[in-house]
């Protein structure tokens, strides 16, 4: 039973290979934020080149080591997830406050209204995924049912653990747009419509 096991783990793996575009951890580069107060790391962005002020979607990660503001974005709607470290609470002119860590919901909220970040605990790695209309976006913890097959533009997982089996390193994005993918795992789903 092992050998099978394995067999069909190495089978899945060379379709997955064969179909999926991987974007390394290891490829990425730190550079200060838009208003220089963290570092954030590009990942991914749609138009390919596009910069801070003209992509229609981008992925990324951030480290935040300090409270102070968020960047604004003007136009842009925002999904947070906190990966690694403390927490985040988030405070907008409103009066709303948002608190994020490892493993709760993330926090969505319009990019060109000011938000105010309070670092709570050891620094901080998150997950960014921004839009601009008519883009949406959803980030989500992959369940055991696997990723699904409803319509969308892309579809990526963002490893939350290594998948020795399968080549993958935690916090490696994994595209799966072009077929679901039967992977469980410690990973984010991100959905982009």
């Amino acid at each position: 039973m092992r050998t099978r096991a394995r067999a069909e783990i190495a089978a899945y793996t060379r379709q997955l290979s064969a179909v999926a575009v991987v974007f390394r951890r290891a490829a990425r580069r730190f550079v200060p934020w838009k208003n220089g107060g963290g570092r954030t790391a590009e990942i991914l962005t749609s138009p390919a080149g596009a910069g801070l002020d003209d992509f229609a979607w981008r992925i990324s990660t951030a480290e935040v080591a300090a409270s102070g503001p968020f960047s604004l974005f003007p136009g842009v709607q925002r999904c947070l997830a906190v990966i690694e470290g403390g927490s985040l609470r988030l405070g907008f002119a409103d009066g709303t406050l948002l608190e994020v860590s490892p493993g709760s919901a993330p926090a969505y909220f319009p990019g060109d209204v000011p938000c105010s970040c309070e670092l709570r605990g050891a620094p901080v790695l998150d997950l960014n995924v921004m839009v601009r209309p008519p883009w949406r976006a959803t980030v989500r913890p992959l369940n055991g049912a696997g990723t699904g097959a409803a319509p969308v533009h892309k579809r990526f997982l963002f490893m939350l653990e290594d998948m020795p089996g399968l080549g993958l390193e935690h916090y490696d994005l994994l595209d799966i747009s072009t077929q679901p993918a039967r992977l469980s795992g410690h990973a984010l789903l991100i959905e982009i419509f």
